[in-house]
């Protein structure tokens, strides 16, 4: 039997179905927005005991044929998943795993597919509000169905699931993942916007959000299936009061303690290890247990000396950022590097400036198109301390990157303003939080330590929260026990004239607005403490890039010349280029781009061209080559391309019985244009002569 239900949000209606396909699936939901349709299907298998961690996995893929396409490339068809469809992936994954109970271990399965595409409503959202749907009617264990939806501004009003064009006209783009009583995830990017109009697109799109709860709640009400039942977690009580006299004032104590990363993570695992040693002969194979319990300590302690005390792991109060500095051009080859060190996590971020050859295509179910702005983050396994395999960028990767992009992007200054490609590269070479954050404000620098016309510094700052009941502390600039053993983690980027760039996750149910309010109130503060540090490294964009960035020139062609720029078969503009070692870029409307190493070269190339298209005047002079000798004169070529016969006549003020007894080929000289007839130029040196001759007279 076929189950639907509609909801209208904004000037758009929502189709979510049931019951036609993937009946085999645990959950299955067919979800539609105007003509882009996605199908999201939910699988969970037996539990697997042995895991200390939840195995969800979820899968989102745009198909080609939704938007009447055939892929590129050898096999036509679809490969490994691209950026856009990890992301859209990230945004399914965040808001519906905080919603499993802690002690179910079933592995879970996602899969969400873009079955049809309008070409106006990105699917993302739609697979969002797909995965909850089928998650509610199945029987995998789902605290409660989420909304999630896309908001967009223009003009001061708020536009929900904004199309693909009103994006690009609105001065903010967020989604919002939410319950019926509070939110769970955010991401997003605006032109710098205040935390008030944030808070207010907030709410605007709980309010939406809402909606689409309640008609999957109605929907499970008429198809769901009976909850698998999660058994509580059995915990020996006798064992728990063993581990807890041992470790529990040690961990205390060690809380406590001001210590380094690493030094702080050797005394747990020494801590830990004595533990299970002890308690060995009386709790045999109970070694994940003991784990668990000394983990549990660990989290308690460090959250009740927050709440309690106001003072964290590192002996910072819940608002101090941790001590910045910065180094600039530390890497002499590269266009322009920038060393970001807080605490103990350190970006090295490299600036390189391209050319038109650089743009990166991007091709999906949308239009073809290209992008000038490139930001590329890099986590190597040695930042944490650890061994790892370099085998490619992971999601973790993929999914920072693009927050650091989305918050720098906004300060890039447009292609007219400064024509080059941008690419910043982030080395993480330490971590122990907010990463990307760091990666932000390295990005920053580099920039405006390259030249880079860049219309306001960027800085961004990772926020905390510990919950407790109606207790709860907001921390600025987390570090990573406090982001794995906290509730939530908030990432804001900024000038100083607005924010351009959030991600927020939460890991329990919801927080209020209150809550919200003070942290980005708390994290605007840290950010413009951050900014004022940055300042004083480099407070406006050095004057001129780097003397190995390539140079750029531009020219103006008539469209009608593009054929004769380029040559036949492409020799022209390919024996330009080998000649003077440049790139040359032609747009359709006659715009010409060279590009060069050698700004000389580049300067030598222009000129050229300028020569090659211009149309030869009459009683111009012009400095010619002979490129032939015939019996009756000398053909000179006076533009590039361009010959004109110098008759035997006009060579000399005198009388020249031979040509060659005056020119040769490859002889340069100077002549003037006196006819022009059916397309054939007739020069004359013998006029300059006579010229030269006559104001010597004088």
């Amino acid at each position: 039997m076929i189950y639907s239900k509609e909801v209208q949000l904004g000037d758009k209606n929502i189709i979510i179905e049931t019951g036609r396909y993937a009946k085999q699936a645990s959950g299955a939901v067919m979800v539609r927005m105007g003509d882009t349709m996605v199908l999201v299907t939910v699988v969970s298998s037996e539990s697997r005991e042995e895991l200390d961690y939840f195995p969800l996995s979820v899968e989102y893929r745009e198909k080609s044929f939704a938007a009447g396409k055939i892929p590129g490339g050898f096999f036509k068809r679809e490969g490994r998943p691209t950026e856009k469809e990890i992301l859209s992936g990230r945004l399914i994954d965040r808001p519906i795993r905080p919603l499993f109970p802690d002690n179910f271990n079933n592995e879970t399965q996602v899969a969400a597919f873009v079955y049809s595409f309008d070409g106006e409503n990105d699917a993302d959202v739609l697979g969002a509000v797909g995965a909850s749907a089928a998650l509610t009617i199945s029987d995998i264990p789902f605290l409660e169905p989420i909304g999630e939806v896309r908001v967009g501004r223009i003009n001061g009003q708020f536009i929900i699931n904004p199309t693909l064009k009103q994006i690009e006209e609105s001065d903010m783009e967020l989604v919002v993942a939410g319950t019926a009583t509070s939110i769970m995830m955010v991401e997003g990017e605006s032109k710098q916007i205040s935390e008030e109009d944030l808070l207010e697109a907030l709410k605007f799109a709980h309010g939406e959000i809402k909606k689409l709860v309640q008609v999957q709640l109605e929907l499970q009400k008429e198809c769901g299936k009976e909850k698998i039942v999660v058994p509580d977690k059995e915990i020996d009580e006798q064992l728990f009061s063993d581990v807890k006299e041992l470790v529990y004032n040690r961990f205390s104590e060690l809380v406590s303690t001001v210590l380094a990363k690493e030094e702080r993570s050797a005394r747990n695992k020494e801590l830990v290890d004595e533990a299970i040693a002890s308690l060995a002969e009386k709790y045999p194979e109970q070694e994940k247990a003991i784990k668990e319990i000394c983990h549990d300590f660990e989290k308690e302690l460090l959250r009740k000396r927050i709440l309690a005390e106001g003072r964290r792991l590192d002996g910072r109060g819940l608002s101090d950022i941790r001590p910045i500095t910065i180094e600039l051009g530390l890497l002499p080859r590269t266009h322009a590097s920038a060393l970001f060190t807080r605490g103990e996590t350190q970006s090295l971020t490299t600036l390189t400036l391209g050319t038109k050859a650089d743009e990166q295509i991007i091709d999906g179910l949308q239009e073809e198109f290209r992008k000038r702005f490139l930001l590329h983050y890099n986590f190597p396994p040695f930042s944490v301390g650890e061994t790892g395999r370099y085998s490619g960028v992971g999601r973790r990767e993929v999914g920072h990157g693009n927050l650091a992009e989305r918050a720098l992007k906004i300060i890039a200054p447009k292609e007219e303003e400064f024509p080059y490609i941008i690419r910043l590269n982030s080395d993480i070479l330490e971590s122990n939080g907010s990463s990307s954050m760091a990666t932000v404000c390295a990005g920053s620098l580099a920039m405006m330590e390259g030249g880079v016309p860049v219309k306001a510094a960027v800085a961004g700052i990772a926020m905390g929260l510990v919950k407790e009941g109606e207790k709860y502390a907001v921390l600025s600039d987390i570090l990573g026990n406090e982001d794995h053993l906290g509730d939530m983690d908030f990432k804001v980027t900024g000038s100083k004239n607005g924010i351009t760039a959030f991600q927020m996750d939460i890991k329990i149910q919801g927080i209020s607005y209150e809550i919200m309010e003070k942290a980005l109130q708390q994290a605007k503060e840290g950010r413009m403490h951050i900014l004022g540090i940055m300042d004083g490294a480099i407070s406006q964009p050095n004057p001129n890039i780097s003397s190995y960035a390539p140079s750029l020139l531009f020219l103006q062609i008539n469209p009608d010349k593009i054929g004769s720029l380029i040559g036949s078969g492409g020799k022209t503009i390919q024996g330009i280029q080998k000649e003077f070692g440049v790139e040359i870029f032609i747009e359709e409307d006659g715009k010409v781009s060279i590009a060069g190493v050698n700004s000389e070269q580049a300067k030598k190339a222009k000129e050229y061209i300028k020569l090659l298209l211009s149309e030869p005047e009459l009683g111009k002079t012009y400095f010619g080559k002979v490129v032939k000798i015939a019996e009756f004169g000398a053909f000179v070529e006076i533009l590039p391309g361009t010959q004109g016969l110098l008759h035997i006549s006009q060579i000399d003020n005198t009388r020249v019985n031979n040509v060659k007894d005056v020119l040769k080929e490859g002889d340069k000289v100077k002549v003037k244009l006196i006819k022009i007839e059916n397309g054939k130029f007739s020069l004359s040196r013998k006029a300059l002569l006579n010229e030269e001759n006559k104001v010597e007279d004088k």
